[in-house]
């Protein structure tokens, strides 16, 4: 069959790779066509954008660049036309993702749509456009299944995968001796995969290495970024490696991360963590009107209490990431590491990316 998959960031990049090498498990005339990144191009199929450009966050960045989406949107919609896939699978990112949805219902070309857009934390009345535009739903978090049977629509938990991405992740053996200093313990940053993410949450990272010379910072860069972003690191006895950020975090003694999918990958990966993230002031005074839930952090939200600090906003300042940080490094590390296991025991299934794509084969066989 042929497949053609929407991403817009790059965690769905990895989820979208996975899926595609389990549909060709499945499939053995599964043929590819994307809007993805290097994940996906590994797999195999014809990269026809990167997601690098589209990823465009908050409300302000949307009207700025709205010229620009909609050619984004132009060129997905007559890629769709062109291809004639089985099925559009469209992977979170909702704002794009539903205009392609609404336009291949028009076009009576089948969607599929694995990994939920955040409708339970914002922006509730999408579930209608997903229940109209959407044939079936693939959902990773527990608590999504209930969330969509309140609006009478049917949806698949197939497990999460993120964790398919940590059970089959192997450490670097000579990682540290090779990328780190031997005699230092490390504290890893991740500021996000995201221009806007480094701009805002970046320089205060950056700031914090400073307090803390008894450690070793290393930044989890992103190579598909404008490498300019990172300018300002050589500022700072900060280490930056592109594309490491599973050997990174597996070497660190804690962690400071951007929210989104890389404070599960870093709770699962046992790593103690303080949850940062700031935007535009003005972004934020518009967005938390919105916010419909009591946590921020995929791993607070899916633990159902505070497990790790969350900083956002006006409340990630120097004196209270250094407080936190100095806290999980000592009198919270156990506690922290005791509910991360928790949280693996309410994520366990099977592997999310087979299971999605044998759900997937049998929808469309019918």
């Amino acid at each position: 069959m042929k497949y053609f998959l929407v991403v817009g960031e790059k965690s769905g990049d990895m989820h979208a790779a996975n899926l595609m090498k389990a549909l060709q498990k499945e499939d053995s005339q599964a043929e590819f066509q994307y809007f993805g990144g290097e994940s996906m191009q590994s797999v195999g199929g014809t990269l026809l954008q990167h997601y690098s450009e589209m990823a465009i966050l908050g409300v302000l960045d949307v009207i700025k660049n709205i010229w620009k989406i909609k050619g984004f949107l132009k060129k997905c919609q007559k890629a769709i036309i062109d291809y004639k896939p089985d099925v559009v699978i469209l992977v979170d990112y909702a704002g794009f993702n539903l205009r392609i949805a609404q336009f291949c219902k028009n076009q009576k070309i089948r969607t599929f749509y694995y990994i939920s857009p955040k409708l339970w934390a914002w922006q509730t009345d999408r579930v209608h456009k997903i229940k109209k535009f959407v044939d079936r739903m693939f959902v990773i978090m527990p608590f999504e299944k209930k969330f969509y049977e309140k609006y009478g629509y049917e949806v698949d938990y197939v497990g999460n995968p993120v964790l398919d991405a940590v059970r089959a992740f192997e450490p670097d053996p000579a990682f540290r001796k090779n990328e780190l200093k031997t005699d230092q313990k490390t504290i890893a940053l991740l500021a996000g995969s995201r221009k806007s993410e480094i701009e805002y949450i970046l320089p205060l990272m950056l700031e914090i290495s400073n307090l803390f010379p008894q450690y070793q910072f290393v930044l989890a860069g992103v190579s598909s970024l404008d490498q300019r972003l990172y300018e300002k690191v050589k500022e700072y006895s900060v280490k930056i490696l592109f594309d490491k950020t599973y050997d990174i975090l597996k070497t660190a003694e804690a962690a400071i991360v951007a929210s989104g999918t890389a404070t599960l990958e870093t709770a699962l990966l046992g790593i103690p963590q303080i949850v940062v993230y700031k935007i535009n002031s003005l972004q934020y005074e518009i967005g938390k009107h919105f916010v419909k839930v009591k946590h921020f952090s995929l791993v607070n939200l899916i633990g159902e209490k505070e497990i790790v600090k969350e900083l956002i906003q006006g409340n990630y300042t120097l004196r209270n990431v250094q407080n936190e940080l100095t806290n999980i490094l000592t009198i919270k590390r156990l506690a922290i590491l005791n509910d991360y296991q928790m949280l693996w025991d309410k994520l366990q299934t099977d592997s999310a990316s087979q299971t999605t794509a044998r759900l997937m084969l049998k929808y469309l066989r019918r």
